[in-house]
């Protein structure tokens, strides 16, 4: 198996890393991204021969993936997501729309989005020698980094904020992590991770603190091309926490542009955050190239819950090169279109998935987005792993009113 990679840098200052040795961030604190031959590349692999890739899910893509070799490509068996058609928007939003999909992340092993990103950084962790991973999270990436470090034979250990869903924290655990509740925030328990990592010597796999979850969040970019048959939508709206995906999807795009492989107009990236917790929204309006830390971060949306981003002004320049946007929506609005688009649609979106259905709703009202743009919604991960309204009619099977069922 071949390597395209040609070396890592510095996102901000540029600065050089060989490739194949153990980096974190770089010497100025910012993260490092991979970078490749595309030249080479583009002469030696066709857009046909990922068409006809046998390999699971995103794994087709491995031409443009840092791992090197296939033995170490650790798999839950990926599969490529579906892009489902909203067919009921005018009962959910009150308007109608041809060309409205989401990209249900929810298929993925573990649930959720996070399988591709821990799913690369366990995999060049095995790569490259390392024997105990270590993350701070919110939910899903504490159960991702679990199921495949534990396929891995990779020690694991998951540091939880005491508000974390209770499913996630019980989910990361029997999956094989050690598992810990931290009294604080995810940054707090980053804070914690950081300075264990000389004494317990663990490595820690924390948003963008290592260079491989991006390469792994990508491949929703260039699953979403293949899915268009090489082209892209008008408008992607992408619920951001630490922003690992936004990031990714923009790196692809520019990556596939310069193969060769599309040729058409990049996306509006249109980032949604909760009003509970909005630094990189905050961010945008006032023209800054950096977010500042968000203060009493809250909101039901466990994923987006994130005060404090390492790649913010990644986020920021793939929100404002694109023509995009930054937008914040209420846990009112998202419980409110969680429920609507469960009884209208079939689909069990997670609270960050319903938010952005929420954010494109207020876009075609304020004219942000046309309703005859072709958009894509990500649903980052399963419904099934956040509360929900409780069940309270009962009936007696002794005496059974069938006037219920009229209502």
């Amino acid at each position: 198996m071949r390597s395209y990679v040609s070396h890592l840098e510095c996102a901000y200052s540029g600065e050089r890393f060989d490739r194949g040795i153990v980096h974190t961030i770089s010497t100025i604190g910012k993260p490092i991204v991979v970078k490749y031959d595309l030249e080479r590349l583009s002469k030696e692999i066709t857009r046909s021969s990922i068409e006809n890739s046998r390999k699971p899910g995103f794994w087709r893509y491995s031409p443009l993936l840092p791992v090197t070799s296939e033995e170490n490509m650790v798999s839950l068996g990926e599969v490529i997501t579906p892009l489902i058609r909203l067919e009921n928007l005018s009962t959910i939003l009150g308007f109608e729309a041809e060309s409205v999909f989401i990209k249900d992340e929810s298929r993925l092993p573990t649930g959720s989005f996070k399988a591709r990103g821990l799913g690369m950084a366990v995999s060049m962790a095995k790569e490259l020698g390392i024997r105990h991973l270590s993350i701070p999270t919110n939910g899903n990436a504490g159960s991702a980094l679990a199921a495949y470090a534990s396929r891995a034979g990779i020690r694991c250990t998951v540091l939880c904020p005491d508000n974390t869903p209770e499913i996630n924290i019980r989910e990361t655990q029997i999956q094989g992590a050690s598992t810990h509740i931290v009294n604080g925030l995810i940054g707090e328990c980053g804070s914690i991770i950081s300075d264990g990592m000389e004494e317990i010597g663990w490595f820690a796999v924390s948003t963008l603190k290592e260079p491989y979850r991006i390469e792994g969040k990508k491949t929703m970019g260039l699953e979403l091309a293949e899915q268009m048959d090489w082209n892209l939508p008008d408008v992607i709206f992408y619920p951001t926490g630490g922003g690992t995906g936004i990031i990714g999807m923009w790196k692809c795009f520019h990556e596939l542009k310069e193969l060769g492989w599309i040729d058409c107009k990049l996306p509006k990236m249109i980032s949604v955050q909760s009003t509970g917790c909005a630094p990189i929204v905050k961010a945008w309006e006032e023209g800054s190239e950096f977010a500042e830390f968000w203060e009493n971060a809250e909101t039901i949306s466990s994923g987006i819950r994130v005060p404090s981003a390492l790649g913010d002004f990644l986020i920021l320049d793939a929100v404002r090169s694109s023509g995009g946007l930054a937008m914040a929506v209420s846990d009112e609005e998202t419980l409110e279109i969680q429920e609507q688009v469960g009884k209208t649609e079939g689909l069990l979106l997670c609270p960050e998935g319903a938010a952005v259905v929420a954010a494109y709703r207020e876009c075609i009202k304020t004219g942000s987005v046309s309703t005859n743009d072709s958009v894509v919604l990500f649903n980052t991960a399963t419904g099934l792993k956040y509360p929900m309204p409780e069940v309270v009619s009962t009936i007696d099977k002794n005496n059974v009113d069938y006037s219920i069922f009229s209502k």
